[in-house]
């Protein structure tokens, strides 16, 4: 199963280091484009309105609001 994990803020590498220990294929998502080759998503926690802000400006926000994939959201704290 490929899963993507959000490679905007957070503990982007502690993620991937759980998904592959778990046999996952893990793939860094940043774009668009990249967010179409996943079967799941894996957003890492941070400060939420800096989220939003780096999601819309990699074009992000708005094809995650029609995306029908799952998505796991982690909690920094």
């Amino acid at each position: 199963m490929n899963i993507g994990v959000l490679a905007l803020q957070g503990a982007v590498s502690e993620h991937r280091l759980a998904l592959e220990a778990c046999g996952a294929r893990v793939r860094d998502v940043r774009t668009p484009r990249e967010l179409a080759e996943i079967e799941g998503l894996v957003v890492p926690g941070g400060e939420s309105t800096t989220l939003r802000h780096l999601l819309r400006n990699a074009g992000l926000w708005e094809s995650l609001l029609v995306w029908e994939k799952p998505i796991l959201g982690t909690c920094a704290g």
